[in-house]
């Protein structure tokens, strides 16, 4: 079975679908819905035309026109998730249909009632996170076809034309990829309970594998996603009101709360299975503000995603098992999971020069602001952090879980 001793294990056992995890998906929702109950097509309809409304300026009056809808008509579990995508997108269409220089200050009682209702009862917060526009806003154009991009395509986009349904499509497939590399942290977790080494190395081996299809389909976005459309037109509608120069105050939600919400936009860091690859293999970051930062990020995934980072984050022992290993092979499967979460880190980081850093720079030297958006977010991520900065440092914590060669 292995070479430890068979001691009264401190190990967890790892049940992928206890979390909203698939062996096929892993995090991303199957087999979202498309459509809501009739009841709610002003919702559906505004969120379909979003761009063409933005673009010819009706979106904010459209939106002032809603009628106040009841959430009681929404009885499963995708219907909440596709009436939480749909509000999502509608409310930040409306906050910043005049760019980061004119948002609103109030998100309108009609929207902002049944929002707060959808994200209390998903335990979500009201503002559009990654779980939304990732991973519940796709369709199969042919259903009996392949998970590939061009099969593929969102329910709702943003203004940036194909360079926003790349962006959303490519990041699908990036979180699909990860299905695997959460099978091999099961079979890992499940394997150290009975000392089982074989198992462990060969749940660490699937870990690796997913972790480089996960920038092999990266690469993606190169061909799918424009630079200056992605920062100048995509860019602004994933921006919250915390940390945001543009809304210091945050946004009232009218017939909800008193005071202003400050909440962080839609971020890779929401990503569940990278945070879960960082607690599985003990990845920690010594920057307070990062790990804090990442922390924090948690409270905007679906709670039982949430719940399994946290269960792995409770349980990090994987490090300690290789390390009382007396076989080599297990630490350099270690190893060689903890260098290709590098690497995915590192493709990350030049993703983000060539699509916020460059393009910001010729805007500032040229002169053309994109309605101010460049020059009221620089380089800073739609998270609210210094993206740069946050990728280096998360970068680097990787590399430092990297163990010595015996």
């Amino acid at each position: 079975m292995g070479d430890r001793a068979n001691t009264s294990s401190p190990y967890c056992s790892i049940e992928l679908r206890s979390y909203h995890a698939s062996p096929e998906f892993g995090f991303v929702l199957e087999n979202p819905l498309t459509d809501l109950p009739e009841y709610y097509r002003t919702w559906m309809d505004l969120a379909t035309n979003l761009s063409h409304l933005i673009q010819t300026h009706q979106f904010r009056d459209r939106v002032m026109q809603m009628p106040l809808l009841s959430t009681r008509y929404l009885q499963s579990h995708r219907e909440l998730r596709l009436a939480h995508l749909a509000l999502g997108f509608i409310t930040m269409g409306y906050v910043w249909q005049g760019g980061l220089h004119q948002p609103a200050r109030v998100l309108p009682k009609a929207l902002a009632v049944p929002y707060c209702a959808v994200s209390e009862t998903l335990g979500l917060p009201p503002i559009l996170v990654y779980a939304d526009s990732i991973l519940a806003n796709w369709r199969l154009r042919n259903p009996d076809g392949p998970m590939e991009i061009e099969n593929l395509d969102t329910l709702f986009t943003f203004p940036g034309g194909e360079s926003s349904r790349g962006f959303f499509l490519v990041s699908l497939l990036v979180e699909h990829c990860a299905s695997s590399g959460l099978q091999g942290i099961a079979m890992v977790m499940n394997s150290m309970l009975t000392d089982d080494v074989t198992g462990v190395q060969e749940g660490l081996v699937a870990v690796g594998d997913a972790l480089r299809r996960m920038r092999e389909s990266f690469r993606l976005i190169h061909k799918h996603v424009e630079p200056a459309q992605f920062h100048g037109s995509l860019r602004v509608f994933f921006s919250g009101w915390r940390d945001n120069p543009a809304l210091p105050d945050g946004l009232w939600y009218e017939g909800v709360t008193a005071e202003p919400l400050c909440l962080t936009g839609g971020s890779a860091a929401q990503s569940s299975c990278i945070q879960c690859f960082d607690a599985f293999l003990g990845v920690g970051c010594s920057d307070d503000f990062a790990a804090s930062f990442l922390k924090r990020m948690r409270s905007y995934m679906p709670p039982p995603h949430r719940r399994l980072v946290e269960t792995l984050a409770a349980c990090p022992l994987l490090r300690p098992f290789v390390l009382s290993s007396s076989n080599p092979e297990l630490r350099r499967a270690y190893n060689a999971c903890v260098s290709e979460l590098v690497n995915l880190r590192c493709y990350h980081l030049n993703a983000v020069v060539r699509f916020i850093t460059v393009p910001a720079a010729r805007a500032r030297a040229g002169g053309c602001p994109f309605q101010g958006g460049y020059a009221v977010l620089g380089g800073q991520g739609t998270g609210g952090t210094d993206s740069l900065r946050f990728l280096k440092s998360v970068r680097d914590a990787t590399k430092r879980a990297l163990l010595p060669e015996t």
